[in-house]
């Protein structure tokens, strides 16, 4: 039914996954919130586009009518409007609802994990959206997934385009989540869709197409800045001068090779104002798997200025930038790539095994255990009364722990304890 149970070991694989993403948004110097699993239906609807259709909506219960969230940037909007902020760095990892058929090989759930970094607040154009761009940069270095591009685009460059194709604004946001595909259909196929499914004219997706099939870097955005049409739009104008500053930024980051300025990003949802961005993973470099796992899109944002005054009853505005980055895809092939190495996951941190090899000693081991725990070692033992010494040994060989702290009756009679290393088998007296 597109959700999964997490076995141990997947459940220390991703908290460690998850510990490394959150440590660069600390790095950051973000906040932790958390809201609701639940929201009211009305602060989800209309803020989705085409994808509203995915909003599992909950039963009336004879008063609110309810929905669960469908990604934490709707929330963290109305959580500022409701308390009246404006102005936070903030993150939060939490589950996240989508009715869509799951794909569950490429990591698309109905439940899944979102850890999301947003900066809020009236801010010099585009240095905090730079700093969302170099956190991606930095989480996907750091997990070592292979090479990524990060896709950069802006609404209102897109928008420009489209005015200046001749299609009514009515239309810009379905033109957007059509153009959205580019990525995994051929322009043929979008085109088709622009004029068949979204009743554009056949000339006006051909002039969209001479733009929209473009990507490069600064020589790109200086081409346009000199486009005779498109520089005589106001939004797309705009959009240029803030990418050309984005573009001056992310140079001083040191990270614009992995940076495309590419005009068929569109991000299909409708809350977007300025920048958007995707990182995509471009191959498995992987010598263990014969097959290259595709998994698209792994980081997605951008900016959206307007979201949180549609929750404010005064309308005020606070602009907002922020990235998602997509945990369950990287998980998919963090897990992929665990199982074709072989390497076994520990799923506990137990540093140390407390053993006997003797009978009539469970009074010394709980003892000892007890001292441990205090002194805040991660410590085990066996719940019976008199194990076997070998079993316990074992025990540690099976689940990884790599000490075994013995007492026998003659370390009790010397008052010391014997330390050994499982991996080694060396022993010393303490």
């Amino acid at each position: 039914q597109g959700t999964r149970d997490h076995p141990p070991a997947q459940a220390a694989l991703r908290d460690r996954l998850l510990a490394a993403v959150v440590a660069c948004f600390k790095r950051h110097g973000a906040a932790a919130i958390d809201t609701p699993v639940l929201e009211l239906r009305e602060t989800l609807t209309g803020k989705y586009g085409e994808e509203a259709k995915l909003i599992y909506e909950l039963q009336d219960q004879g008063g609110e009518l309810l929905a669960l969230r469908y990604d934490l940037t709707v929330p963290f909007a109305r959580y500022l409007a409701m308390n009246k902020i404006t102005n936070m760095k903030r993150y939060h990892v939490a589950k996240v609802y989508r009715r869509d058929n799951p794909a569950t090989t490429r990591g698309r759930y109905r439940e899944f994990y979102q850890c999301d970094f947003d900066i809020a607040g009236q801010f010099d154009p585009m240095i905090p959206d730079a700093e969302c761009l170099k956190i991606v940069h930095e989480i996907l270095s750091d997990l070592q997934l292979g090479d990524f591009l990060i896709k950069v685009n802006d609404r209102r460059i897109l928008n420009g385009v489209f005015a200046i194709c001749g299609i009514p604004e009515s239309k810009f946001i379905t033109a957007c989540s059509t153009v959205d595909k580019l990525d995994k259909i051929p322009w043929q196929d979008v085109k088709n869709e622009m004029v068949g499914e979204k009743g554009l004219s056949p000339e006006a997706a051909d002039r969209i197409g001479e733009y929209v099939q473009l990507h490069g870097g600064l020589d790109l955005i200086e081409r346009l800045l000199q486009d005779p049409k498109l520089s005589q739009n106001k939004l797309a104008k705009e959009g240029l001068g803030d990418m050309k500053l984005l573009f001056e930024y992310l140079t001083l980051f040191g990270i614009t090779g992995k940076i495309s300025f590419d005009l068929s990003l569109a991000r299909g949802l409708d809350y977007y104002t300025g920048v958007i961005f995707e990182a995509v993973l471009l191959q498995q470099e992987n010598d263990h798997v014969e097959e290259p796992v595709s998994v698209g899109s792994v980081a997605g944002g951008g900016r959206y200025d307007g979201l949180v005054g549609m929750f404010d009853p005064k309308g005020r505005k606070v602009p907002c930038v922020g990235v998602s980055i997509g945990i369950e895809r990287i998980f998919s092939i963090l897990e992929q790539r665990v199982k074709a190495s072989g390497e076994k996951v520990r799923a506990t941190e137990t540093q140390v095994l407390v053993a006997t090899p003797q009978k009539h000693l469970l009074a010394a081991r709980l003892k000892l255990i007890s001292e441990l725990w205090d002194a805040g070692i991660k410590a085990e033992m066996f719940y019976k009364k008199d194990p076997k010494l070998l079993k316990q040994l074992q025990y540690c060989e099976d689940t990884g722990i790599p000490l075994a702290a013995i007492v026998g009756e003659q370390e009790l009679t010397d008052g010391v304890v014997k330390l050994r290393d499982v991996a080694t088998r060396q022993e010393v007296r303490m």
